[in-house]
């Protein structure tokens, strides 16, 4: 199973963690680290992070590498930042990535973080992927444990998955899995 499968496949709950992080900006690079002052790598601290950090988003540091690395998972990543200009740690942002997986297959993920909330900073996910295979043997072979909750209107089949909600669409003659998920 790819990496980006495991994203998709498994129910994941992020505990937060705290933690301090200095970066320089970047925003779209295959390193699964960002640089350090000195330009050699930090383990742990993703390009998205860094790239937030040097924005002024300090809040929602630690949430944002929880995330963006569960969802990157070391892998080849490139990256849009969304944000309202003015007080960058006191607002939400949101950064749409392209995640490559080793055998040059791509998956989308979202990600948004709003600061100052119960838990420090809020968190949601989406993860979405296209599949070859009709949404019944997506549900069977990749979501094997979740339940099937009901269609959304006509098509949108969804399931619960641990803490994360499924929704698998048609798409052709293949599927489109949307893995969606509020981070505690």
């Amino acid at each position: 199973m790819s990496w980006w499968r495991a994203v998709f496949a498994l129910p994941v709950c992020l505990a937060y963690a705290s933690q301090s992080i200095s970066a320089e900006p970047t925003v779209s690079t295959p390193a699964p680290a960002a640089a350090t002052e000195a330009g050699r790598a930090a383990p742990g601290v993703t390009p998205v992070t860094q790239a937030l950090v040097s924005q002024g988003v300090l809040a929602c540091a630690s949430r944002i590498n929880q995330v963006t690395s569960f969802l990157g998972n070391g892998n080849q990543l490139g990256a849009t930042l969304l944000g309202i200009p003015g007080q960058p740690d006191q607002r939400m942002v949101s950064v749409s990535m392209e995640l490559l997986s080793p055998d040059k297959t791509s998956a989308y993920a979202s990600a948004s973080f709003a600061p100052n909330q119960a838990n420090g900073c809020g968190a949601v996910y989406e993860a979405v992927i296209y599949w070859p295979q009709s949404c019944d043997a997506v549900a069977a072979r990749q979501f094997p444990q979740a339940k099937k909750l009901k269609v959304l209107q006509k098509s949108i089949q969804s399931l619960e998955s641990g803490p994360a909600k499924v929704f698998l669409m048609p798409a052709g003659s293949g599927c489109v899995s949307i893995k969606k998920e509020i981070v505690f």
